[in-house]
C-alpha cells in the first residue's frame, strides 16, 4: 500500500510538471524552474518552446532551461546565440546561454549560465542541484547590452568563449567580463543550451558551437 501511494504521488508530480510545458521541437528537452517566492510568482499558463524561422521561440510564464542532449562542447570552444526579447517584463528578468551542463533531467542537475536582462545588466551563475545556485559573476551593468527600444524589443548576441585558463563572456562583440577556469567554473565540458526566466518571451536564433 505504501509503495502504491509513493507511485501515485510520483505520478502526480510528473503530470504537474508536464502540464507546465507545451510540445517542444524534436530532440529538445525542457525543464521548468518554478518560482518559490510569494513576492515574485510565476505567471499562469504553460511554457511554450517552438521552432520558428531559423531558430526557436520561448514563451515563459515560468523560468525554464532548454537543451538538446546532442549539443555538447568540450575543450576550448565558443557557444553563441542571438536573443531577441519581444517585450520587457514588469520587473528585471534574465535570459541567455547555458553551458557545461550535466544531469539536466535529474535532481543533481549541474550547469553554468550567462544571462542578460532588459535593464542592461548581465550575470553568471552555477546551478549545483535542484536547490543550490552560486553567483559566479554578480549582476553587473554594461553599455554593450542593448535595452528594449520604443517597440519593446531588444537584440543581444551572446557568446561564451572557453579557453584553457579562463572563460570570456561576450555581448554584441564586446567582452563584458571573464572568470578563471577554477572552482565552480573549473569544469566546462558538457551540454549547452538556453535559459529564459519567467514572465519573458524571447526569440533565439544562431545557437551554435565553434
Amino acid at each position: 500500500m505504501a509503495r502504491m501511494r509513493t507511485f501515485i504521488s510520483a505520478s502526480l508530480i510528473a503530470l504537474a510538471s508536464v502540464s507546465l510545458v507545451a510540445q517542444s521541437p524534436a530532440g529538445w528537452k525542457v525543464r521548468a524552474d518554478r518560482s518559490t517566492s510569494a513576492s515574485d510568482p510565476d505567471a499562469p499558463g504553460p511554457i511554450k518552446f517552438v521552432s520558428m524561422g531559423n531558430g526557436f521561440h520561448a514563451t515563459n510564464p515560468q523560468a525554464a532551461v532548454y537543451w538538446n542532449p546532442a549539443n555538447t562542447a568540450t575543450g576550448n570552444y565558443t557557444v553563441k546565440g542571438n536573443f531577441i526579447l519581444q517585450k520587457p517584463s514588469g520587473h528585471t528578468n534574465y535570459y541567455g546561454l547555458v553551458f557545461a551542463g550535466s544531469g539536466l533531467e535529474g535532481a543533481q542537475q549541474n550547469y553554468l549560465y550567462f544571462l542578460v536582462a532588459q535593464d542592461g545588466t548581465w550575470l553568471v551563475k552555477h546551478r549545483a542541484d535542484d536547490a543550490t545556485t552560486h553567483d559566479v559573476v554578480a549582476k553587473t551593468a554594461n553599455a554593450a547590452i542593448t535595452k528594449p527600444g520604443a517597440d519593446g524589443k531588444s537584440t543581444n548576441a551572446l557568446e561564451v568563449r572557453v579557453a584553457a585558463d579562463k572563460i570570456d563572456y561576450v555581448v554584441n562583440g564586446t567582452v563584458v567580463g571573464s572568470s578563471p577556469k577554477s572552482g565552480m567554473t573549473a569544469r566546462t565540458d558538457g551540454i549547452y543550451g538556453i535559459r529564459v526566466n519567467h514572465q519573458l518571451e524571447v526569440h533565439i536564433d544562431g545557437l551554435t558551437k565553434q
